[in-house]
């Protein structure tokens, strides 16, 4: 056959079709939509391009399907650590499908954001958002363009992943108020951050049952350099214990504290969100509140995948909800007996 005649040359659907005795439109079918073929042609096809070593021309597939096999993945700061999980979670989910991971890194800027999309919408069969600083509408009109899911970010009609942190919000603040704490700073996020508006909501909410008192602090960009300012902010506040956006803020504020002679916990309680590589590592350990970040990422790329695949028979879910929970470690403790 043509395809063992020229041993240096790829071999093509065309030398399968060959094989087979079937047509190259057939052998195209049954490698890119399988369901269309029968099983039994479609197994003869299968073993015929094993025995040829068939590699498939992406680009060409690309051409005549309209499908690329990657899919986006925008973060909007690639060097935190809460997204090395979302990443590793996307990575395996849409590997063990057959899909390539194109990542990109949003750098915090709605800009550099919507940029990305519109490349992506040539250069990949839909795409994961994690943090989406764009506006309501512009993600709406991203949504509608290509198919897309978010993490952290939920916007109705946008099919949407969400950790619920507020709900560990409210585990922290109970956390706190045992220990006697009762002025209580919450360490906002970027203004532009759903997450964090979200997250003082439940706060703010929880604590006026409760009957305590919470200020809002920030924003705050969501790095470990924000928490030198974080912390001299949190002292000036008068409060005794602060919740913090994430933890790399929280991390920093430790850092700044220890420099100010302010010992945690006895003088100040701080409690960060996400519980990224290294919080357990800090000095004193931090107590955080943990979220299945990995799985989250996985969960992001099955919604992702249903859209992709409507005939595979898996339910299109616009909404997922992650369970989160509170950590606690050692720089929490009970509430100074006096200012400091």
């Amino acid at each position: 056959m043509a395809a063992q005649a020229g041993t240096d040359r790829p071999a093509t659907i065309h030398d399968i079709a060959a094989l087979c005795g079937v047509a190259a439109s057939t052998v195209s079918r049954a490698l890119s939509t399988p369901d269309r073929v029968n099983f039994r042609t479609r197994e003869r096809i299968e073993a015929a391009a094993a025995q040829l070593r068939y590699t498939p021309n992406n680009q060409a597939k690309a051409l005549s399907s309209g499908r690329t096999g990657a899919v986006g993945v925008l973060v909007p700061d690639i060097t935190n650590p809460f997204y090395f999980d979302l990443i590793r979670g996307t990575q395996l989910q849409l590997k063990a499908a057959g899909y390539t991971q194109l990542l990109v890194d949003t750098e915090e800027s709605d800009e550099v954001e919507a940029g990305a999309l519109e490349q992506l919408r040539k250069g990949a069969d839909g795409v994961i958002v994690a943090a989406s600083r764009l506006s309501d509408d512009d993600l709406l009109a991203a949504a509608a363009k290509m198919p897309l899911v978010t993490v952290n970010r939920d916007v109705s009609g946008v099919p949407a992943v969400i950790i619920d942190t507020p709900a560990a919000t409210s585990q922290a603040l109970d956390h706190l108020i045992s220990l006697g704490h009762t002025r209580i700073a919450y360490i906002g996020g970027p203004a532009t951050s759903q997450s964090s508006t979200r997250r003082w909501a439940a706060l703010s909410e929880a604590a006026e049952e409760r009957a305590v008192e919470v200020r809002n602090l920030g924003p705050f960009a969501p790095k470990t350099q924000s928490g030198a300012a974080a912390a001299d902010a949190a002292v000036h506040s008068g409060a005794t214990a602060c919740i913090a956006f994430n933890d790399l803020i929280a991390i920093g504020m430790l850092q700044r504290l220890r420099e100010r002679g302010i010992r945690v916990p006895e003088d100040i309680s701080i409690v960060g969100c996400d519980d990224i590589f290294g919080a357990d590592f800090c000095n004193p350990p931090l107590t955080t509140m943990t979220s299945p970040i990995e799985q989250a990422g996985r969960v992001a790329v099955s919604m992702l995948l249903a859209q992709l695949n409507p005939l595979s028979g898996g339910a299109i879910r616009s909404r997922s909800v992650m369970p989160t929970h509170l950590t606690v470690r050692g720089s929490t403790g009970s509430k100074p007996n006096s200012g400091h």
